[in-house]
């Protein structure tokens, strides 16, 4: 296969918000939290804007120390994120966010780049930054429904293992409902993308496994840590 991306014109690219137009539009008609949904429309364009010149730049001067600094600034904002449903974080919250997202994300990260993919150089920013952007995805979003589901079943009087067992069953949904859907319901992202550049489906198969098995690892490992951390914290 020998597929080769087109280039989306800014016209064509401007049509596919019309879905997001429509649920926005319902969502202020409800009272239903549109200026969140503008807010973080925008703040999406933004970033991707920005991260598209700046990763060209990243791509181009493959210095560990760079690739170690995005590292971090991934995984600071991906830990302040996953607190949002508890409010404005104090420092001790985003100190256990941090360590637990850490801890999960960059253990999967090592295990994949190191065992699994082993690109030569081990640093190569085009793979360890999409790698590491989706495995910080995934755990950001676990613990933040496990971190959300902990605080309501103890403000409902639950005790801690009761508490923990229902926050890491929640927070595992989605992850879990992903593996179940696979094949059936979607072509995820990185497969879909492997066989629209002209990779052989089979092929991409491969990568989406581990892609599945890392972001499931990633954020059950970081839940864990986070619910073991806050319980030692209280």
């Amino acid at each position: 296969m020998n597929a080769t991306l087109n280039i989306i014109p800014t016209g064509h690219l401007i049509l596919a918000f019309t879905p997001l137009l429509i649920v926005a539009l319902v969502m202020w008609r409800w009272s239903a939290g549109s200026r969140t949904l503008a807010f973080a429309s925008m703040r999406m364009i933004l970033q991707l804007v920005v991260i598209g010149y700046l990763l060209t730049f990243i791509f181009a001067v493959e210095q560990p120390a760079l690739i170690a600094l995005v590292l971090a600034v991934m995984l600071l904002a991906a830990s302040w994120i996953a607190l949002r449903p508890l409010g404005a974080p104090d420092s001790k919250q985003f100190g256990l966010a941090v360590l637990a997202l850490g801890a999960g994300s960059l253990f999967t990260l090592a295990v994949v780049i190191i065992a699994v993919l082993r690109p030569q150089p081990w640093f190569e920013p085009r793979i360890i930054i999409p790698i590491a952007g989706m495995i910080f995805s995934s755990a950001m979003n676990t613990v933040s429904l496990t971190a959300e589901r902990y605080a309501k079943e103890l403000a409902h009087g639950a005790d801690h293992a009761d508490a923990r067992r229902e926050a890491l069953s929640a927070g595992m949904i989605p992850v879990i409902n992903a593996f179940f859907a696979v094949g059936l319901v979607t072509l995820p992202g990185m497969m879909t993308g492997q066989i629209l550049s002209g990779v052989d489906p089979s092929v991409a198969v491969r990568y989406q496994i581990v892609v599945m098995c890392m972001t499931c690892g990633a954020g059950g490992l970081s839940a864990i840590t986070y619910l073991q951390l806050v319980e030692r914290a209280r």
